[in-house]
């Protein structure tokens, strides 16, 4: 099940939001360059380099040094897929968001929004050498906000009946909510499997969990004072 669109468009121009997909676009490149130009074990040592790895980052004392992977993380990703589905929920989402906070707010929203996504992953993984890239916990933050500005609007969605494409659309609180419950459930699973079969790879579920509580709490300290309603659907 694949969010395709949402009725309610954004009040303003998202700026911030472009310049955070270009941003992410172009560290996605840089990588790609890297490992076609230099080989996959380069493009391997970028990642583990500049990527968030628990056992080695979290805690440390390198003063503000240390930050570094948590912020450079969030503009890495581990495949066209990843970065693909990852800004196209930011795309949905976030020109609301940005709409409904301002443009420099919402650049600090989203960038505390992944520090707490990133700090809750170390904080419940904080033996893992894994790795952890990509802008999911940052945009976690960014739906658990949309939930409480726009609980009503509709979101297009898009899934497959065995071969069958089926569209149909969900309110913005049902859609998020069963989105959330299931990161829940996943990141449970994943714990499990991490306890019996040791330190292993995936998606990194405590991150989009902390990211989306993280988003719904600090919502308030960010948002216009301007009452923001969804507009109409448009007949």
């Amino acid at each position: 099940m694949f969010p395709i669109r949402d009725d309610n468009p954004s009040p303003r121009f998202p700026f911030v939001v472009l310049l955070i997909i270009l941003l992410n676009v172009v560290v996605f490149y840089l990588q790609m360059k890297t490992t076609f130009q230099m080989g996959p074990e380069a493009g391997e040592l970028l990642v583990e380099k500049n990527a968030l790895v628990p056992a080695r980052d979290f805690l440390t004392s390198r003063g503000l040094g240390g930050l570094k992977p948590y912020f450079a993380s969030m503009f890495m990703h581990g495949g066209f897929l990843h970065i693909l589905f990852n800004l196209w929920t930011l795309w949905i989402f976030g020109d609301n968001v940005e709409g409904a906070t301002g443009s420099i707010r919402f650049l600090f929203f989203y960038l505390l929004c992944g520090l707490a996504a990133a700090f809750t992953h170390c904080y419940l993984n904080p033996t893992s050498t894994v790795p952890v890239v990509g802008a999911s916990g940052a945009i976690a933050g960014v739906m658990g906000a949309y939930m409480l500005l726009f609980p009503r609007a509709r979101i297009q969605m898009f899934t497959l009946l065995i071969f069958w494409p089926i569209f149909f659309e969900l309110p913005a609180v049902i859609f998020l909510l069963f989105w959330f419950l299931g990161q829940l459930a996943s990141g449970a699973q994943a714990a499990q499997m991490a306890q019996s079969a040791g330190d292993v790879g995936g998606i990194a579920f405590s991150a989009h969990i902390g990211g989306f509580i993280a988003g719904m709490i600090l919502l308030p300290f960010f948002k216009g004072k301007k009452p923001v309603r969804a507009r109409p659907r448009s007949q």
